[in-house]
């Protein structure tokens, strides 16, 4: 399985602005740029996609490990914090904090933090994070 998103860019790093869009539409054309990055104005980042990405994938695998132990929840929210930090000349992603809530019946805490821990370890997401990029670069004139 293969899934695409795309960014879109025009300008300088400052007063340039981009979009960003996914391939099933539930992101299209939305703005990005150094204001919505470091500013606060309104539109996307590339660290709030990761957060909802990481967010997202954590809390399904700890649903499916939680069914696979024979638990359903009756809800799970999962909050992704995205540390980016200046670093040297640049900026790093320094950390992902998950914080996690779920109301599940009969299920004891020891059982819960253990499938939890799973969870973080067994997403993709958590994987990608620690998993070697490639890149195809061209340019086009």
């Amino acid at each position: 399985m293969k899934n695409t998103a795309s960014a879109h860019w025009v300008g300088n790093f400052k007063q340039g602005k981009g979009t960003i869009s996914t391939q099933s539409g539930a992101l299209k054309h939305n703005p990005y740029g150094f204001n919505t990055r470091f500013e606060g104005a309104a539109g996307t980042n590339p660290e709030e996609l990761i957060g909802a990405a990481h967010a997202g994938c954590f809390t399904m695998a700890f649903a499916a490990m939680l069914g696979e132990a024979g638990f359903v929840a009756d809800a799970i929210d999962t909050t992704a914090t995205v540390t980016l930090e200046q670093s040297g000349d640049g900026f790093t992603i320094t950390a992902v904090h998950l914080d996690m809530s779920a109301h599940i019946n009969g299920i004891d805490h020891g059982k819960f933090e253990n499938i939890a821990s799973k969870a973080k370890a067994g997403c993709p997401v958590s994987r990608l994070l620690n998993a070697r990029i490639t890149l195809d670069a061209r340019l086009e004139n």
